[in-house]
């Protein structure tokens, strides 16, 4: 049985298979064929942090698989009342077929995965965004820039830059990351992706300039300055960002024809200008569709390897 925690516990050759099943159940979604890969299973969604794709993503993907999706807010629960983390993760664990998690804490995941007896899918942490990952990549694929590309991330550094380290670690591609001082990734994720960059060929670096990282990239991405649970460092942040926004300046240092990603939800005129974001929108429409098929394909993937 195989969690799916982080991308670093995926090997390349597993990563590319949980594409390959992605692109082709698109393919089979666009003619209506909806077959039934999971057949009458659950999927438990425990949510500490609301979501508007990642519910949505999960519970239709699901559906369309053949199976059914349960909502689980901590709120309702008796994780609300002090229930320890491990007891629940015995008891959901035994009554569905696979759990997607989205919580705050890494640590919360990793308990729940210890004691769990079917597999767990990261929705999201405080240190992790690897499903968004899935479906960055898959828009990659989809818009030709899969081949060795160039990625300048512009923003914080997050749980999606982290995510973007360990593709970027797995996949041996270049990453160039630009974040203001202070706002760099975990040290322990730069040794993580240095360690594996060291096999794959791959390279990260880091910058203060969001122009040196964004000219001649092929894929600009950036994320929210001011995530969920940090509404109260959001006047600080507006100042210490300035300059980081993605604008038409900034995305003229990149490729003729590069591309623009954005996870959602997108502050105009914060971390990405309104100019930008409206050009890219098919594009990142796009991108936000592959998270219900790029995770298709990850439930699939993950019911094979029991």
């Amino acid at each position: 049985m195989r969690h799916f925690l982080s991308l670093y516990d995926f090997t390349k050759e597993e990563i590319l298979e949980i594409m390959e099943l992605g692109i082709k159940i698109k393919r089979e979604a666009k003619v209506k064929n909806y077959i039934p890969y999971l057949q009458h299973q659950s999927l438990g969604m425990l949510f500490e942090k609301s979501s508007t794709r990642t519910r949505v993503s999960f519970e239709v993907g699901i559906h369309q698989l053949g199976g059914q999706g349960l909502f689980l807010s901590s709120n309702d629960l008796q994780l609300g009342r002090g229930e320890p983390m491990k007891d629940s993760a015995r008891v959901i664990s035994r009554m569905v077929d696979m759990v997607m998690i989205r919580t705050y804490s890494q640590k919360i995941l990793d308990e729940f995965a210890a004691y769990s007896k079917v597999p767990i899918i990261n929705g999201l942490t405080d240190k992790y965004h690897p499903v968004q990952l899935l479906a960055d990549y898959l828009t990659m694929i989809e818009y030709g820039k899969d081949k060795n590309p160039i990625v300048a991330y512009v923003g914080d550094g997050n749980n999606m830059t982290h995510s973007w380290m360990m593709l970027a670690g797995k996949l041996g591609f270049e990453l160039r990351i630009a974040t203001p001082k202070g706002y760099e990734p975990l040290e322990e994720i730069k040794n993580d992706a240095k360690e594996l960059c060291a096999k794959s060929g791959g390279k990260v670096s880091y910058h203060l300039d969001p122009k040196e990282a964004v000219k001649g990239a092929d894929i600009v991405t950036t994320d929210t300055w001011v995530s969920m649970g940090q509404e109260s460092e959001k006047e600080k942040k507006m100042r210490d960002f300035k300059g980081f926004i993605v604008d038409m300046d900034l995305m003229s240092l990149a490729k003729d024809d590069a591309i623009f990603l954005h996870c959602l939800p997108a502050y105009r005129g914060y971390e990405v200008s309104e100019e930008v974001f409206e050009k890219y929108a098919d594009v990142i429409f796009d991108e936000a569709e592959n998270r219900l098929h790029a995770q298709k394909g990850l439930m699939v993937w993950l019911d094979k390897e029991r």
